[in-house]
This record gives C-alpha cells, sequence and structure tokens, in this order.
C-alpha cells in the first residue's frame, strides 16, 4: 500500500514538474520575443536614417501578426475603440452617414433617413473634401471618418463636392441610433415580415416589439429574415431563440482554453410563441449570432430554414482592454448548437505553406440529430431545409460592387431620374443592365478586376526594365481583349447585379424602408418562403423524420 502512496506521489510530482516546466518555457518564450522586439525597436528608432513613426509601425506590427489568426481577432487603437463601442451598442453622435474613404477619397455611399446629414441636403454620392479644417486628401488611413462623429449637439462644417460643384454644409450632430430591425410589416393578411441587421444591444428589444405590434395585426405565420446579417452580441441570439422555445432549453455552448470561458446558454424566460409557423432566410453573409438563431431552432425543429447555405462562423469573440485606452476583440471560444454541431467553415489554425485556408466541410461533413431526429450537418453553416441556389458570384462581379463605377452609376442615376415609382413597383430590366454595362467599359479605371491590376503592374515592371518597346501594341490589345471578357463575365450574374443595382437605386430614394418594401413585392426567397408556410402539409413534412 505504501509503495502504491509512495508511486502515485511520485507520478503527481512528476506531472507537477512538467507542467510547471512546459509553464516556465512558454513564459521564457514570450518574455524572450516581447525584448527582441523591444530592443530591435529601440535600435530602428535611435539610428534607422529617416524619421520614424513609433505609433504606424507598432500597429503595423500588431495589425500583421494577427492577421496570421483568423480575421475577427483585431487590435483597436484609441479611434478604433469608439468605433467598436458604436458596433456593439447601435447609437452614437454624428450626423447620420455612411461613407467610403479609397484612394484619399471620402464618398457618402448612404444617408439615415431623418439624420443630420439628411436634414441638411447632403445625398449618397457626394464627396467630401474638408470636416471642419482637416482637408480629407491630406489623411492616410480611413481614421478621417471618425472626425464626423463627436457629441451630440456640437457644430461640424463640411466642404462637399457634387457634380463638379463644391458647397460649404453646416450641420449639428445628434444621436444617432442604429436600429438593428429597419422593416417589419405585414405581407398579406396573415403573413408577418421581420428583418433585422444585426445583432447589437437593441436586437431582441426590437424584434420583440416588431413581433408584438404584427401578432396585434392578425399575424398567423412569420418570416424572420436575417440575410446578410453578420451577427454580433451572443446573448441577443439567446434572447430572440429565447421568444419561440420553451424556458430552460440550451441554446448554444461555447467551449474555450479558458474554463471560466465555457459556458452553456440556456432560455431564461417563457417563450412569446410556441406555435406560430416559421420560416428564417438565410444566405451566404448570414453569419454568427445569426446562424446561432437559425441552428438552434432548426435543432428544435420550431422553424424552416429557407435560402442559401450560411457563411459558416463558430467562433466566438470577447473584448478584452489593454493600455493606454486600447483594446482587442480576441477569438476566444467555439460555439454549438443544442444539437452539439460547430458550424465553423474555415480551418485558420491549419493553413499550408502558401497561407491557403483549408475548410472543414471539404474532409466530410458530421451528422447530427434535431429534437426529433432529423439529421444536420456541422461544419460549413447552416444547411437550409429548403435551398435556393442562385449562380456563384463570380470575382468579376465582386470587384464591380466594391468598385467606383458601380456606385458612380448608381448616382448618375439618381441625377438623371428626379422620380422613380413606388418600391412596390419598381423593377429595372435588360436596357438598365446594358446601361451599366456600357457605363463600366467606358470607365475601366473605375472598375478593375484583379487581372487587370496585375496586367498593370507587369506593364509597368516591363517599362521599367526597358522591354516595352516593341510591347505596348501587344499590351494595348491584350488589355482590350480582357475588359471584353470582363464585360462577358458579368452576364454570368445579371439578375444578382439587377437585384442588388435596384437595392442601391431604390434606398436614394426611399431609404432602406423602400428596399424592403421593394423586396417583400419582388424577393423570391420572401414569395418561397410564403408559400411554405401557407402549405402546412409541406411545412409539416420537413419539420417530421
Amino acid at each position: 500500500m505504501n509503495k502504491i502512496k509512495k508511486i502515485g506521489v511520485g507520478v503527481f510530482v512528476s506531472i507537477s514538474v512538467l507542467i510547471s516546466i512546459g509553464f516556465q518555457s512558454n513564459f521564457f518564450e514570450i518574455a524572450k520575443q516581447i525584448d527582441i522586439y523591444t530592443t530591435l525597436f529601440k535600435e530602428l528608432n535611435m539610428y534607422y536614417v529617416d524619421e520614424v513613426n513609433p505609433a504606424k509601425l507598432t500597429s503595423n506590427a500588431i495589425n500583421h501578426m494577427l492577421q496570421n489568426l483568423d480575421p475577427y481577432t483585431r487590435y483597436y487603437d484609441e479611434q478604433g475603440v469608439e468605433g467598436a463601442r458604436i458596433e456593439q451598442s447601435g447609437q452614437y453622435g454624428g450626423i447620420g452617414a455612411i461613407t467610403n474613404f479609397k484612394n484619399k477619397t471620402l464618398v457618402i455611399k448612404e444617408i439615415l433617413k431623418n439624420s443630420p446629414a439628411e436634414k441638411s441636403g447632403i445625398k449618397a454620392g457626394d464627396k467630401i473634401l474638408k470636416i471642419d479644417d482637416f482637408i480629407v486628401k491630406d489623411f492616410e488611413g480611413n481614421g478621417i471618418s471618425t472626425l464626423l462623429n463627436g457629441l451630440p449637439n456640437t457644430k461640424i462644417k463640411l466642404q462637399i463636392e457634387r457634380q463638379n460643384k463644391k458647397i460649404e454644409v453646416e450641420l449639428t450632430r445628434k444621436k444617432v441610433e442604429i436600429n438593428p430591425v429597419p422593416y417589419y410589416t405585414m405581407l398579406d393578411a396573415e403573413v408577418g415580415y421581420i428583418s433585422f441587421t444585426t445583432f447589437n444591444e437593441k436586437a431582441a428589444s426590437e424584434v420583440k416589439k416588431a413581433f408584438l405590434e404584427l401578432k396585434d395585426e392578425g399575424m398567423k405565420k412569420l418570416i424572420l429574415d436575417v440575410r446578410s446579417n453578420p451577427g454580433g452580441l451572443l446573448m441577443e441570439a439567446v434572447k430572440i431563440t429565447n421568444y419561440f422555445i420553451p424556458k430552460d432549453k440550451i441554446v448554444v455552448t461555447t467551449k474555450a482554453k479558458i474554463e471560466k470561458w465555457s459556458d452553456t446558454f440556456k432560455t431564461r424566460e417563457e417563450p412569446l410563441d410556441l406555435e406560430i409557423p416559421i420560416a428564417i432566410l438565410v444566405n451566404n453573409r448570414s453569419a454568427s449570432a445569426s446562424e446561432i438563431l437559425a441552428g438552434s431552432l432548426q435543432d428544435y425543429d420550431r422553424a424552416v430554414i429557407v435560402g442559401e447555405r450560411s457563411f459558416g462562423k463558430g467562433l466566438v469573440q470577447r473584448y478584452r482592454e489593454l493600455s493606454y485606452g486600447t483594446q482587442m476583440k480576441l477569438t476566444i471560444s467555439k460555439y454549438y448548437t443544442p444539437s452539439g454541431r460547430c458550424i465553423q467553415e474555415l480551418d485558420y489554425t491549419n493553413r499550408d505553406e502558401e497561407g491557403n485556408i483549408p475548410k472543414f466541410s471539404d474532409a466530410g461533413r458530421e451528422q447530427y440529430k434535431t429534437e426529433i431526429g432529423r439529421t444536420v450537418y456541422g461544419g460549413g453553416g447552416i444547411l437550409p431545409d429548403i435551398e435556393i441556389e442562385k449562380p456563384t458570384t463570380t470575382k468579376t462581379t465582386e470587384a464591380l460592387f466594391n468598385s467606383d463605377a458601380f456606385l458612380n452609376f448608381v448616382t448618375n442615376y439618381f441625377y438623371e431620374h428626379t422620380t422613380i415609382t413606388e418600391p412596390s413597383t419598381f423593377q429595372l430590366g435588360d436596357s438598365d443592365f446594358n446601361s451599366l454595362k456600357l457605363y463600366v467599359s467606358k470607365n475601366n479605371e473605375a472598375f478593375e478586376t484583379d487581372t487587370e491590376v496585375e496586367f498593370n503592374k507587369a506593364k509597368k515592371k516591363a517599362i521599367s526594365e526597358g522591354l516595352s518597346l516593341d510591347l505596348d501594341k501587344t499590351y494595348s490589345e491584350l488589355l482590350k481583349k480582357i475588359q471584353l471578357e470582363k464585360l462577358k463575365e458579368l452576364d454570368k450574374n445579371k439578375e444578382e447585379i439587377l437585384h442588388k443595382l435596384t437595392e442601391e437605386i431604390v434606398k436614394r430614394y426611399y431609404y432602406d424602408e423602400g428596399v424592403y418594401k421593394q423586396k417583400a413585392a419582388f424577393d423570391n426567397v420572401i414569395i418561397k418562403a410564403s408559400s411554405i408556410l401557407y402549405d402546412s402539409q409541406k411545412y409539416n413534412s420537413i419539420l417530421k423524420i
């Protein structure tokens, strides 16, 4: 017996020593790397031939380091902290405009209804040249846009350029609230529709408000639209799920390296409704909290999921305060739906030597069971019960949507058309698609694909090496062929491009509310979901084994 005790004590001591050595070794390596960085930075600052910017160098070093982890682990300097706070709370002091900073140009992308920007006459497409005494083109990073925000009731002066004319505008900032539920309505006598775009601190309360109002109007069936909703606060997803499933049910479980950050989140309240038929709309940009909501209701056989396979973000982040008013958002855990599945798609830990990120779904998707025994799948997002396929969005179409040419075409359309019809009747057609193609063909510099960018780099390289004398004609001919192929490539996503173009144009006249009114009338996914809700036999058959 004593011998056994001695062996047990010896094993325990050995394990303790190994853990201690491992911890000390890890701590030493961290201290070593920090010391290397500190001494390197000191040498740079003292002896580098030109002046260095310590803040910029450090920020670049930190951001480059974090890029090798995942896109959600981020560092925020003092200015970025405020942006993160706004993202969580959904409110800030500002002018109520969404901007885009590119090539040292700050452009208004969207104006919020009833905002100071709208009331002062600022339009989407306006270029901001000056903010008070700050000249926009003198700034390097996109931090210039934060100057638009400030305390409510403070004044701000802008110099803007509109259709090649300069205009001076003075306006007063006010508290701007980002409503996570921009639109809800009765589609007909029975089907209610609620769209919400983010899971900020107001999401659950706004969804509840919309649901109860629609119930008062006679709603007997519900469509929840979380397409392109990137997620947000986990607890808001838990609360919204709670509206439709009983108290004390598991909604999501998180598993972290630190035990105290691993948790199980259950419903805490009595539900609002356990019987109403529900369809949840998702697409490939529905992520995180959107997937928790859709996945948990799918696991409890409480809703039919309609649309495309969702994004596949099964990671949870938490903000951590750092020194000097900075902070970091870092991935602390993975989350699992009630059936036990993690829907994370990209395996950031196992990049290959070229930096490519493998997909968990490539190795096969594991099967799980819902509460009544239906088969669902882990890895690679939420697979809809009713999948509505659409052509894959090409890289060329993505480049178009992110281009200045697309934004400029919408702006020109706005100034060429004083009015458009009501959103519920407004549609674009073939002639509009052809007009867009003609416009971008004449403005190639504002719409470049990656191929064109690399091609132009190669041309410049050839010139610098003196190899271009006999190649100019060949380069020009090849570039024209690339541009023709680029236009042909857009035809593959004609429907998607017209949909996006319609959305951006309607927004100029009727704001977000108009976009949803237009969708309610013409969106094929909404129409499909509504038809499923009316077909009770089909709806019930989907939610049975």
